[in-house]
């Protein structure tokens, strides 16, 4: 969560946030490279940890039923909290020709309201079901129904197939655009292994992080290899460079949209060790505990650092005397606009740290009356 907001604040503020993608080898520069790699871990973590938490919450006595009616009720309202207050938040715009972009709360909803019948599998059937989509699913890269000219209406079949595995733009007929950056697969099926893997948190504390750890360390051995084979696990492979930072880019820069099973496992791998590294039996110092108040509160964080983000682009545009129209629109015109426009590296850094300073004494706050009040609604933000 703290990543995140690194990324999103790079977005709205860094010069040229969307001439060219940061991790574009003709272009970017080892710091920016790195600046916007480092936040690929927040997405895989996140639908992860929300199959973990379904699962802790059916051991800590929830029906299957009940939590099923749970799972879909609290993934409609994250995709319609995708297509209206994140998207307020993100762009500052609401125009109807627009319908929103699909991103990363889209695909947890969605993933949670899919999660719901699979529920009803045996806990190996899932782990089987979840594990095979995060192996399998780059065998369909190839597949896809043909692009229709550019100006027409996007085909049903193109817009099914978009939302189930193929990120980009769908046309509709009235002139509204949408755009898929999170297909479903395999996102489902990395909350399905969360939810499998969250069985491992009925272990005892040294068998679960031996375990943890074993995971990780082959998950990471695994991406080593495939990428370094090139035969299969990601449609960008490796390629040779002029000097060895460009060839550690190289290496690293593996697909996300969508995710690639390289990109899950380079970045779910580290997660597993992190995990059982920094599982603490005995008190908690001064940053887990202030880490442990933001992950207490998720989705409120999430609804405010957007437009923190939007906002430090906006008061840093008006100061420098900078046009600032782009931050007032959806895409694509967002985009367009925003060529020539922003700042440098080292203020998107100063911003990030002034939004962590912001935010964490409001999550606190709403932490601290969630836990007092226990109000039913509170569970849905």
């Amino acid at each position: 969560m703290v990543v995140m907001l690194l990324d999103h604040v790079r977005d709205m503020v860094h010069l040229d946030s969307h001439a060219f993608s940061p991790t574009d080898l003709d272009h970017t520069t080892p710091i920016l490279f790195f600046t916007r790699w480092v936040t690929h871990f927040c997405a895989p973590v996140f639908v992860l940890l929300a199959g973990v938490g379904a699962e802790r919450q059916a051991d800590a006595g929830m029906s299957r039923a009940s939590l099923a009616r749970f799972l879909v009720s609290r993934g409609l309202w994250l995709i319609f909290l995708e297509l209206t207050a994140v998207r307020l938040g993100a762009f500052f715009d609401f125009n109807l020709h627009t319908i929103g972009l699909f991103q990363v709360i889209w695909a947890i909803g969605a993933s949670m309201v899919l999660l719901a019948p699979l529920l009803y599998l045996p806990l190996p059937a899932l782990a089987t079901f979840g594990l095979a989509m995060i192996a399998l699913h780059n065998l369909l890269d190839g597949v896809g129904p043909t692009a229709p000219p550019e100006g027409s209406p996007t085909p049903m079949g193109n817009a099914v197939w978009m939302f189930l595995h193929q990120a980009g733009p769908i046309f509709f007929p009235g002139g509204q655009f949408a755009y898929v950056m999170y297909p479903l697969i395999p996102w489902v099926g990395v909350m399905a292994a969360g939810f499998a893997l969250g069985a491992v948190y009925r272990w005892d504390v040294a068998r679960r992080r031996g375990f943890l750890l074993l995971l990780g360390v082959g998950a990471t051995a695994a991406f080593l290899l495939l990428r370094a084979l090139g035969v299969y696990g990601d449609p960008n492979p490796f390629t040779a460079q002029p000097t060895a930072t460009r060839a550690l880019m190289s290496f690293l820069n593996v697909t996300k949209y969508p995710p690639s099973l390289e990109y899950l496992l380079v970045t779910l791998g580290p997660a597993l060790i992190g995990l059982a590294l920094l599982e603490r039996t005995g008190p908690m110092g001064w940053a887990s505990r202030a880490l442990e108040t933001l992950g207490r509160v998720p989705l409120f964080y999430y609804l405010l650092q957007w437009p923190f983000a939007h906002l430090c682009g906006l008061v840093l545009g008006l100061l420098a005397g900078q046009p600032v129209t782009h931050l007032f629109l959806s895409p694509p015109d967002a985009f367009r606009l925003a060529y020539g426009r922003g700042f440098s590296l080292t203020t998107v850094y100063a911003c990030w740290i002034l939004g962590i300073l912001v935010l964490y004494p409001l999550c606190r706050a709403y932490g601290r009356k969630k836990r007092e009040q226990k109000k039913w609604w509170m569970s849905y933000l």
